[in-house]
Parts: structure tokens; C-alpha cells; sequence
């Protein structure tokens, strides 16, 4: 495959890395998601990952029941350290030198995140998770996938879903007259409050003009075909 995108941003929701159930860590599905992401890095394509942390930690539920919502954000972060943690070792399993940065301070298990030196990483051929979000409450992980994306230069940003291929008028698993949308640009899906992500991320891509390329994480050679532009998913757009 030739390759369209030469630095991409992979985000991973929690519950992705939980497989079927969508809870806690299944590591078949880690080791599929590891070889795709071993083979885009064979193709000559930068990779920088965001993982979720939801197949662990739910904040929006703890505050339901009576928890401080700042505090249920911090361990919501800490749920995707723990996810972060997962991913790169089964990545060097798979011989790809990989470096977790952490938006909290967790020494001890991760580099803080620090821009210039996750850009490094990555011009060496290393693969870079970045964990804890954006180190902040109430901002989502999408938000630092968005963040971050802008801040390493990616062409695009790559929303894995849990077995759903793009994005659609409404929720196809509620409404069967949903149709699916092969391309809509950012303010279209801000217009029409689509699902993609929170607007927070989806109002950073932009401004900032990024492409995201939303699809399903278990489709085959999914990663394979977002990064060389083949149709897959939905592409949403700037004008």
C-alpha cells in the first residue's frame, strides 16, 4: 500500500481495548491492535497513540453516584495510564520500540509528556503513547487526541469506533433509517451534533484544519487503509 499520511495520531477508546465485553484489558485484541500499528510504522509512517481509559473507569458514572467530578476525572487518568502501560508492552512484543508519555506526573512508569521530545521519539522510528488525557478535568480523551495530534504535526487523526464503520445521520444501532456518511466536513457535523466526539476536539480539529478519519477499529488492515487513503469510514474535512 502506498502511504498518504506520514504522521498519524491513533485514538483508542477504552472500551476498544476491552474486545467484545468493552471491560477490562483483552490482550488478543491489543496483540491485532499492536500488529496493525507494526505494520503502518514498516510503511514508513509515524505513529503517535491516545488511549481511553473507559473499559476501566467510567468518571461520568461515579459522579452520578455521589463522587466529585475532579476527582473522578484524575482517576480516569490513571485508567489510561494502566491502558497505556498494556499497549506498550504488547507493542515491544512485537518489536516496536515504544515510549509512554503521561500528561500526570507517574515517574516512575512513564516520561512526562513533553512535545519536543515525544516529535523526537517518533523521527527515531519510536511509536508514542500519549496517556492521562490532557492532564485535566472535565476535558475527554478525544480532546487530547485532538490536542495532541496538533501538536505533533499529524495529518490526520484517526478515531478507531468499537464495531461501527463511520459515522452516521443517527445512531445506527437505534434508528435502522440511519445512513452512513462516506464525508461531511467539521462544521456540517458540529451543525448536526453527529456523534463523532465531543465538540470540544472536533471545534480544535477545525480551526486548526485537521482531517479525522473516523472507522471501525476491527475492520480488516482498518489502520492499513485509513493511513493510505483508501475509502474506509468517513472522512471528515475543512473546507
Amino acid at each position: 500500500m502506498a502511504v498518504k499520511y506520514k504522521r498519524v495520531l491513533l485514538k483508542l477508546s477504552g472500551e476498544s481495548l476491552g474486545g467484545e465485553s468493552g471491560s477490562g484489558i483483552d490482550f488478543p485484541t491489543l496483540s491485532r491492535i499492536a500488529k496493525q500499528i507494526k505494520r503502518i510504522m514498516e510503511m514508513g509512517v509515524s505513529v503517535g497513540i491516545v488511549v481511553g481509559g473507559g473499559n476501566i473507569w467510567r468518571g461520568a458514572s461515579a459522579e452520578v453516584n455521589g463522587m466529585d467530578r475532579v476527582t473522578a476525572d484524575y482517576a480516569g487518568m490513571l485508567a489510561t495510564v494502566i491502558n497505556a502501560l498494556a499497549l506498550q508492552d504488547v507493542l515491544e512484543k512485537e518489536g516496536v520500540v515504544t515510549r509512554t508519555q503521561s500528561a500526570i506526573g507517574i515517574n516512575q512508569v512513564a516520561e512526562p509528556y513533553i512535545r519536543r521530545r515525544a516529535i523526537r521519539h517518533m523521527e527515531k522510528g519510536r511509536a508514542v503513547i500519549f496517556a492521562g488525557g490532557t492532564g485535566n478535568p472535565y476535558m475527554t480523551t478525544d480532546t487530547a487526541a485532538a490536542l495532541r495530534s496538533i501538536e505533533i504535526g499529524a495529518d490526520v487523526l484517526l478515531m478507531s469506533k468499537n464495531n461501527v464503520d463511520g459515522v452516521y445521520s443517527a445512531d445506527p444501532r437505534k434508528d435502522p433509517r440511519a445512513k452512513k456518511i462516506d464525508k461531511i466536513t467539521h462544521q456540517e457535523a458540529l451543525d448536526k451534533r453527529l456523534e463523532v466526539m465531543d465538540a470540544t476536539a472536533l471545534t480544535l480539529c477545525m480551526e486548526n484544519r485537521l482531517p479525522i478519519i473516523v472507522f471501525d477499529l476491527y475492520a480488516r488492515q482498518g489502520i492499513e487503509k485509513a493511513v493510505s487513503g483508501e475509502p474506509i469510514g468517513t472522512l471528515i474535512y475543512s473546507e
